[in-house]
């Protein structure tokens, strides 16, 4: 694939300065979105105590990110990256402020909570391929896998620790006050970007021309799929999401119904895999995985299987080990996300990474509940240790099969790396 000047230029670059000033305001902000996120999921709960309400609230966050999660990366390509991230920071402040004055006011309704949480996922689908297009241009790439398993660390933090910061606030301080806390994190994550540079990809012969953003999109999916090493890779990923994502949702069945334990077992379940998920993307930002990032990728999923496939041959009393498993599966997944984003980074070229990156996403975010919606019935059917014994067998022969294939072992090579 071409490699563009930009990134040439920037791997010559010691400094990482101003990413990190960037990074340090939006690593603030997601901080502040997840406390809030839990503070709007308890009122809905406590307001409504309706499931339905829950799965709409669900539906709402994960519709725009699959949806128009790739119009918004063909947008992301067309415009000032700087600006993308700016307006949809701002536009979420701005909802989450009213909402705030709707609260203050005594007024606010389960609806207005769905409105927020629509623009909130609206504007992460912008969001997100601008930041991660924009991390490109700014970091070198081999250090690359690096930043992503520090994004991996700083999102495994924000899942441990936010909802018991959530629950103390919410004790204390009226939801509009919370609320605010999301606005000024919010307005610390703009600051940066009103005077920190990101560079802008140039655009050459017909894609400075092109004529709409239909063509656009048509022109990032033509890209996947003629390129097959890039389409298998983003095929696999997506098929971990719809094995891997159940198999951490259906903890809660695992310890009651096999290992029967009690919210205190529950409790060391989830907080293993949730430590092990931080503790992974501490030591991918450190390590920065194998100098191949496709081994890391393959490694991990075949690790990550063998942890699924211990739960499910364990005896029920083996509680502790099977926490040792959800350790681990905790830990392989960010070095396996965070490698595979940084593979994208690095061979994807800067002017079609944001549609290249919202098609993959989409993909996985949709393929979530697609595995939940399976998992639910054959674990049933089947007994909940056998779902984990399958997904695991198959996430062995999945990596296997995949070590197999030249065009996606060799992918790497096609980049700038």
């Amino acid at each position: 694939m071409a490699t563009s000047a930009d990134i040439d230029a920037i791997n010559k670059s010691q400094s990482l300065a101003p990413f990190f000033i960037i990074f340090a305001g939006q690593a603030v902000s997601l901080l502040g979105s997840e406390l809030v996120q839990f503070a709007l999921i308890w009122w809905l709960t406590l307001a409504s105590g309706s499931a339905t309400t829950l799965a709409i609230a669900a539906l709402v966050g994960l519709l725009p990110p699959v949806f128009l999660g790739p119009f918004a990366g063909a947008l992301v390509d067309r415009w000032d990256r700087r600006v993308v991230m700016m307006a949809a920071d701002g536009t979420i402040a701005l909802a989450t402020l009213a909402l705030a004055g709707l609260f203050a006011l005594g007024i606010a309704q389960v609806w207005h909570l769905y409105v927020l949480m629509f623009i909130r996922a609206l504007g992460g689908a912008f969001h997100w391929p601008a930041m991660q297009a924009s991390t490109t241009l700014m970091v070198p790439g081999r250090h690359l896998s690096r930043v992503a398993g520090m994004s991996q660390a700083l999102r495994g933090l924000a899942n441990i620790a936010m909802p018991p910061l959530g629950a103390l606030l919410l004790a204390v301080a009226p939801l509009s006050t919370i609320l605010m806390i999301d606005v000024g994190t919010a307005l610390l994550a703009i600051a940066p970007l009103t005077f920190v540079h990101i560079p802008r990809p140039a655009r050459a012969g017909k894609e400075a021309q092109r004529p709409s953003v239909g063509s656009d999109l048509r022109e990032g999916i033509h890209f996947v799929w003629n390129w097959r090493g890039l389409a298998l890779l983003i095929a696999v990923i997506s098929l971990l999401h719809l094995l891997a994502t159940p198999a951490f949702a259906l903890v809660p069945i695992v310890v009651t119904q096999y290992f029967r334990g009690g919210a205190f077992e529950l409790a060391w379940m989830q907080s293993a895999s949730g430590s092990g998920m931080l503790a992974g993307g501490v030591l991918l930002s450190v390590w920065g995985g194998f100098k191949r990032r496709i081994v890391t990728v393959l490694g991990g999923i075949s690790l990550m299987g063998a942890c699924m496939a211990a739960v499910g041959v364990l005896p029920n009393t083996a509680f502790w080990a099977a926490i040792g498993a959800m350790f681990c599966a905790g830990v392989l997944a960010p070095l396996v996300m965070g490698s595979f984003q940084a593979i994208q980074q690095a061979v994807v070229p800067p002017h079609i990474q944001g549609r290249v990156f919202t098609l993959a996403r989409s993909g996985m975010d949709l393929m979530s509940p697609l595995g939940l919606t399976i998992a639910g019935p054959a674990a049933n059917a089947m007994g909940i240790r056998w779902w984990y014994l399958l997904t695991g067998g198959v996430m062995l022969l999945m990596s296997a099969g995949a070590l197999a294939v030249p065009t996606l072992t060799q992918l790497e090579k096609k980049g700038n790396l």
